[in-house]
């Protein structure tokens, strides 16, 4: 496993400082973490990049990819309605082929859990303008602070009045680029007669959750197969009726996937973006509300020393996570490109509910990688 080089340690002191400031709470989640609830949470196409782990007998885990969905669980199991998160530590992910790219790494973050009521917008700004001092502290200086929004394509989707199982699936793909490529090839045409995924797929989908499982159980004995570890029948069956019910959904029609496309093509300085993405969607107050939030959440950051002309939002911006529901933001470096952000982060109000949890009010967070951050770091 490839370890990432130390960061000179005033280097690091300056960075971290940002997020190690007053009212935070130190944590250090373990370094193994159970398999399937962060799949289930993070997305399967991360499990590619894990290092899993198994005893004879056991579930599978995997080395820590991420601190987000470990310090949440630690938030659930406190009790606290409310918390402010420190960690520093090392986290793990596996180089695709051929890459030489660090496989252990040093993270530094903060991770925010508020009230209902809290001020949410100030909590966004205020991760943001975080995110940005801690990597400007590493001295580079060609950076810019990309902001995203998932809520508000969902906002955009809400807008355009679709059928509500097409309003879900579309939402659903929004943070991943290929299912959202396939509903908008699929615009225009009628629902598929069968399912997505097979006979099978379309069987279960017949079922409830219990009877489908046991019908996977079944086939699974006839066929001889014994499973090991990874994830249940129950679990595997709810995946497949969702990805039936998703292919019988309606499609979109052309008009409305042209409007899609326009949304997720902009790419802009934020005062701009949000006033072409006003033109781009229908007459909605729930969507004039979100853009609003926006120019709040602007202003916040600006007032918190975030400079006007190193923000640009980008209405696709996504993360390799997919718990993010709201703010989505990275900090890059010209030198490193946009597939090596030196900070990442943004809202996941949905996560802890999604690890068993209550929904929260307000979970909001971003972590730095120093040795990307420092000048005289990776290159």
């Amino acid at each position: 496993m490839r370890a990432e080089p130390r960061v000179p340690e005033a280097a690091l002191a300056a960075i971290r400082a940002p997020f190690a400031g007053a009212g935070v709470v130190a944590v250090d989640p373990p370094i193994l973490q159970p398999l399937g609830a962060l799949l289930d949470v993070a997305g399967e196409a991360l499990r590619a990049r894990l290092f899993v782990v198994q005893a004879e007998g056991g579930a599978e885990a995997c080395l820590r990819p991420d601190f987000t969905a470990a310090i949440a669980r630690l938030h659930i199991e406190s009790g606290a309605r409310e918390g402010r998160y420190y960690y520093e530590g090392p986290a793990f992910r596996a180089a695709p082929a051929g890459s030489e790219r660090a496989e252990e790494f040093l993270q530094v973050g903060l991770e925010v859990y508020g009230e209902a009521g809290g001020p949410t917008v100030a909590a966004d700004a205020e991760i943001a303008a975080l995110s940005w001092r801690a990597a400007a502290a590493g001295g580079r200086d060609d950076l810019t602070l990309w902001l995203g929004d998932v809520a508000l394509f969902g906002a955009f989707v809400d807008a355009l009045d679709l059928e509500p199982a097409l309003a879900e699936r579309l939402k659903r793909a929004a943070a991943r680029p290929r299912l959202m490529q396939a509903e908008l090839a699929r615009a225009g045409g009628a629902a598929d007669t069968g399912a997505e995924g097979g006979q099978l797929a379309a069987t279960l989908a017949g079922l409830s959750t219990d009877q489908a499982a046991q019908l996977l159980e079944e086939v699974w004995a006839l066929a001889g197969v014994e499973r090991v570890g990874g994830r249940g029948a129950a679990e595997i069956a709810q995946r497949l009726i969702r990805r039936a019910q998703d292919a019988r959904a309606p499609a979109l029609s052309a008009a409305q996937a042209d409007a899609v496309r326009a949304f997720l093509k902009v790419e802009d300085a934020p005062a701009g973006a949000l006033e072409t993405l006003q033109r781009i969607a229908p007459a909605s107050a729930g969507f004039a509300a979100a853009i609003a939030g926006w120019r709040e959440r602007l202003d916040l950051m600006t007032a918190a020393g975030v400079p006007v002309g190193a923000m640009r939002f980008a209405a696709s911006l996504g993360y390799a996570f997919e718990y993010y529901d709201g703010l989505t933001l990275e900090v890059r470096s010209a030198a490193l490109g946009g597939g090596r952000p030196l900070a990442a982060g943004g809202r996941y109000d949905g996560l802890p509910a999604r690890l068993g949890g209550a929904k929260a009010a307000c979970a909001v967070g971003a972590m730095v990688r120093p040795w990307r951050a420092f000048a005289g770091g990776e290159a």
